[in-house]
């Protein structure tokens, strides 16, 4: 399993960014993709997961409404559209792959990780 996240930066409060986690050497189809991220000086956070086979997707309270979470099967990609963000969300934010929505880091295979990718929100 190996993904490929990116497309972090600087960004004002109010702004968007769009994430990609790109997934190679499993079958997508087979697993969730999940986000979390990692406010300096803090723990990782789960954020939102999203289901390759139906695209179902779950939301941490804090991002609902303002994240959206989409998939292209075809490019074994997940994206996490960040809309209206705040300056809590400035994290290092990861992907990682497992055969479910675990919100928990001990769950998933350390080797099912991608590299982070720092979101800064500040004006």
């Amino acid at each position: 399993v190996q993904l490929q996240a990116s497309g972090g930066g600087l960004v004002q409060p109010g702004g968007s960014l769009r994430l990609s986690c790109v997934g190679s050497g499993f079958n997508v189809d087979y697993y969730v993709i999940s986000w979390f991220r990692q406010a300096p000086g803090k723990g990782r956070e789960w954020v939102s997961c999203i289901r390759f086979d139906n695209g179902n997707t779950y939301y941490t309270e804090s991002v609902k409404g303002r994240f959206t979470n989409s998939r292209d099967s075809a490019k074994a990609t997940v994206y996490l559209q960040m809309d209206s963000l705040k300056p809590e969300d400035t994290a290092v934010y990861y992907c990682a792959a497992e055969r479910a929505c675990y919100r928990d880091v001990e769950s998933f295979d350390r080797n099912h990780w991608g590299q982070g990718t720092l979101v800064t929100v500040s004006s």
